[in-house]
């Protein structure tokens, strides 16, 4: 069994390496929120979408109900 030291991010451009390599614990933790905090805005985001999506959809579908009903009691109404 040969003894290899780990490979790490090969693929990675070199000032990309440099980058990484010159951070600091706290520079780290700081990118970590902001990954986190971004995957958050995104994740609410979706959510708040959907809601807009639904109450538009039940504004739109009370509107069609209304005139339903509308049709429907035009039709027992007397004419004359």
């Amino acid at each position: 069994m040969t003894d290899q030291a780990p490979k790490r991010f090969e693929d990675l451009p070199e000032e990309t390496k440099a980058f990484l390599l010159a951070l600091r614990p706290d520079e780290v933790k700081t990118l970590d929120d902001g990954i986190r905090l971004v995957r958050s805005i995104s994740t609410v985001s979706a959510f708040v979408k959907w809601i807009i999506v639904g109450i538009l959809g039940i504004a739109v579908g009370i509107a069609m109900f209304g005139e339903s009903i509308a049709k429907i009691v035009k039709w027992f109404r007397p004419t004359g």
